[in-house]
């Protein structure tokens, strides 16, 4: 008797693709790039997950709706393995996230400003005192402030349109 056909890794992916992201739900955890391998071992499925950052509060649930989503399709035998090194950095968001980031009201990372290397930059943007432009996600203005160097969730910092008057949150650089 020959042993069932488990699917395929792209089959996997896209159903990954489904998984929101439970602090930002309008994001999937592939467009978060957190998801970084699958692959069958034998007959178990290996996910390799990246946290965010190594405190997240959110890496419990996240690992747990993967593993529902997983097993919901049927996925008897599966491994979560959790990956710390290369440390996630928001460089890894697709561009569809990023975009779905902003149709949602939340700034996306500016390109280029996550994980350059240059340590005096790095300190400067976490510290609040660069001089960071970010574009209102609803109007496009680039006349911004900062109100918070934390927003909604440690991932994000908090903002306001000074054209729109409108506040909203950014997703800062890691």
């Amino acid at each position: 008797m020959q042993a069932p056909a488990h699917p395929d890794t792209d089959q996997v992916w896209r159903w990954l693709s489904e998984v929101p992201d439970p602090e930002i739900p309008v994001i999937s955890l592939t467009d978060l790039g957190i998801i970084r391998d699958v692959q069958w071992q034998d007959d178990t499925l290996v996910v390799t997950v990246t946290p965010t950052y190594s405190g997240c509060p959110a890496t419990s649930i996240i690992n747990l709706d993967i593993e529902t989503a997983l097993r919901e399709r049927g996925i008897d035998k599966l491994r979560l393995e959790r990956q710390l090194s290369p440390p996630w950095t928001t460089d890894w968001l697709t561009e569809e996230g990023r975009e779905k980031l902003r149709a949602y009201g939340i700034a996306p990372p500016i390109d280029g400003t996550a994980a350059d290397g240059v340590l005096a930059g790095r300190i400067a943007r976490l510290a609040g005192t660069s001089n960071l432009t970010v574009a209102c996600p609803r109007c496009g203005s680039t006349h911004t402030e900062k109100l918070s160097q934390f927003g909604s969730t440690p991932c994000k910092a908090s903002y306001r349109c000074k054209d729109c008057l409108e506040p909203f949150d950014y997703f800062k650089c890691i």
